[in-house]
C-alpha cells in the first residue's frame, strides 16, 4: 500500500485584503521572491486585482479563445469578467438554484470541445418542496460573448446525485474532463461514523466520485456497471467533501482535494472502483476532540490512503479548487496548485509520480480563503476569493 505523506501545518498568520483597483498591484509575493542583491528570482509574483465585488464566488474559468474569465457566485449568478480590463458582465439563463449554506451556483467548466461547441457544464443545489436538496449537473451553450446579451441557453439536466437529503452541506460539486466527466458528490454531513455511513455505500452518490459521458449517461466501462449492490455512476466512494479536482497533465489521471473533519483534510489519485475511507479510515479528528474519526488508513488493507494528508493536530488546510500548473509565465510547469480555506493561502505542490511535497506558500498573510484557482492562457494564476464582497486576483510574474 502506498505511504502517506504529512505535514504539520502551522496556521497562517491572518492578514487583511488589500485594496485595489483592477488591474493595480499589491506588494510583491515571494517564493522566495528576491534574491540578496534584490533582484527577483524566477518564483517572484505580483498580485493584482481583475476585478472584485462578487459574493460568494465559488469557481473561475478561463477562456481558451478570448479575453475573459467565466466566475459563478453562490447566489445564481454567472459573469463574464474581460481578464484585461476587469469589466463585467452578467450571464444569463443560469438555472434556479437553492442558495443554502453551502449550497448554491458552484462549479463552471468549458465542455471538451469548446470552442466548436460551446457547452458550458456548472453544478448546482437543487431542492424539493418537502425541503430536501441534492447536487446537479447540467450544461448549456454560451451564448452572444462578443455582444451586449451573453447567455447560457438551452440549459438541460444531465444527473441529479441520489437521494435527496434535509442538510444544506457538503454538495461537494467540481468537474472535470478526462476519459468521461468526473463529479464530485459530497456526504452531506452525515454524522453516523462507522461502517454504515452513506460514503461507505457505493449504492447510493454521496460521499463519491461519478464518472459519466458528456452527455450525462454512464459509461459502459465505469467500475459498478453490473453489480447490483452499487451505483453505475459511482467511479470511486468514501470520501467525505471533494471541491477539487485537477487532471494530470502527463498521465491524464484525476487527482481530488477533499475536507477532512477536524484536519484529515486530503490529496487523492482516483482509481476506479476504490474506496478511500471516510468515515472508517481517517487521519482526522471529531470537531471538538482529540477522538480520531477512524483509523489511520495504513491499517486497512481495503482502502486507499492519500498521496498527501493533514492529520489530526496539523492545523489542516482545508483544499479547494486545484488544477496543474501549464504555463510560461512561471517555473512550475506540473506542480499542483491548491486554494487553502481556513490556511488564508495558496498551496503550490511538486508532483514526482505520486509523491507530492509542498513548497513555499503563495499568497500568505492576506487574510485571503482561495475558494478556487485556474491557469489563463497568458500563463498567469487566477484566483477567487471566498468572501461577500470579493476580487478575482491573478499571479504574474515579478519581471513583467
Amino acid at each position: 500500500m502506498r505511504r502517506r505523506t504529512y505535514l504539520a501545518l502551522a496556521t497562517a498568520t491572518l492578514g487583511g485584503c488589500a485594496s485595489t483597483s483592477p488591474g493595480a498591484t499589491n506588494d510583491p509575493g515571494t517564493d522566495p521572491g528576491t534574491d540578496p542583491s534584490g533582484t527577483p528570482t524566477p518564483n517572484a509574483y505580483v498580485v493584482e486585482t481583475v476585478a472584485s465585488g462578487f459574493e460568494s464566488p465559488w469557481a473561475v474559468e478561463p477562456l481558451p479563445d478570448r479575453p475573459d474569465l467565466l466566475v459563478t457566485e453562490k447566489p445564481g449568478r454567472l459573469s463574464l469578467v474581460n481578464r484585461e480590463t476587469g469589466d463585467t458582465r452578467h450571464v444569463d439563463g443560469t438555472p434556479d438554484v437553492v442558495a443554502r449554506g453551502q449550497g448554491g451556483l458552484l462549479d463552471a467548466t468549458l465542455g471538451p470541445a469548446y470552442p466548436e461547441k460551446p457547452w458550458l457544464y456548472i453544478t448546482y443545489s437543487v431542492g424539493r418542496s418537502d425541503g430536501t436538496t441534492s447536487t446537479r449537473v447540467g450544461r448549456g451553450r454560451l451564448r452572444g460573448l462578443d455582444g451586449d446579451d451573453p447567455r447560457l441557453t438551452g440549459v438541460e439536466t444531465l444527473y441529479t446525485a441520489a437521494p435527496f437529503v434535509k442538510s444544506s452541506g457538503h454538495f461537494g460539486s467540481r468537474v472535470a474532463f478526462a476519459d468521461g466527466m468526473y463529479v464530485t458528490v459530497g456526504d452531506r454531513q452525515f454524522k453516523n461514523f462507522g461502517p454504515d455511513h452513506v460514503a461507505q455505500d457505493p449504492s447510493n452518490d454521496l460521499g463519491t466520485t461519478l464518472r459519466l459521458a458528456p452527455d450525462g449517461s454512464v459509461p459502459e466501462d465505469n467500475p459498478f456497471v453490473g453489480d447490483p449492490d452499487a451505483a453505475d455512476a459511482v467511479f470511486s466512494y468514501g470520501h467525505r467533501n471533494a471541491q477539487g479536482l485537477a487532471v494530470h497533465p502527463d498521465t491524464g489521471v484525476v487527482w481530488e482535494t477533499e475536507f477532512g473533519e477536524r484536519d484529515g483534510d486530503e490529496i487523492n489519485v482516483l482509481r476506479a472502483g476504490a474506496n478511500y475511507g471516510w468515515p472508517v479510515a481517517d487521519e482526522g479528528c471529531q470537531y471538538g476532540s482529540e477522538k480520531p474519526v477512524g483509523v489511520p488508513h495504513d491499517d486497512r488493507e481495503d482502502v486507499s490512503a492519500p498521496a498527501y494528508s493533514w492529520p489530526c493536530g496539523s492545523g489542516g488546510f482545508p483544499p479547494s479548487g486545484a488544477t496543474f500548473y501549464q504555463g510560461s509565465a512561471f517555473p512550475w510547469t506540473g506542480d499542483l496548485l491548491v486554494g487553502g480555506l481556513a490556511s488564508q493561502y495558496l498551496a503550490r505542490f511538486r508532483v514526482d509520480g505520486e509523491t507530492v511535497v509542498e513548497a513555499d506558500p503563495l499568497l500568505a498573510n492576506r487574510g485571503w480563503r482561495g475558494r478556487d484557482v485556474a491557469v489563463g492562457p497568458d500563463g498567469y494564476i487566477y484566483l477567487v476569493i471566498d468572501a461577500g464582497d470579493a476580487p478575482v486576483v491573478r499571479l504574474v510574474p515579478a519581471d513583467g
